[in-house]
């Protein structure tokens, strides 16, 4: 009787152990589109000062200033 209860509790804990280790898949759950313009872009409040949506030269502006913030060479002083 108690290797029947051993068994039974074996069996619980091994069952828990592998569903703890399941992993769900998320690849369903993370769709882009891509099938807008980049400078199409999102209108909430958090977007770069200066960029409009849907304007895409405003979008090309802005990711010529965020590219030259970026340069090493623009950003050091020369001597």
């Amino acid at each position: 009787m108690t290797t029947t209860i051993f068994r039974a509790a074996a069996l619980v804990a091994f069952a828990v152990a592998l569903t703890a280790c399941g992993e769900t898949a998320t690849s369903d759950q993370t769709v882009r589109k891509t099938d807008s313009p980049a400078y199409q872009g999102a209108a909430n409040p958090f977007v770069a000062d200066g960029w409009k949506p849907g304007d895409a030269s405003s979008w090309e502006q802005q990711m010529r200033t965020r590219a030259q913030g970026q340069n090493e060479y623009s950003r050091t002083t020369g001597g």
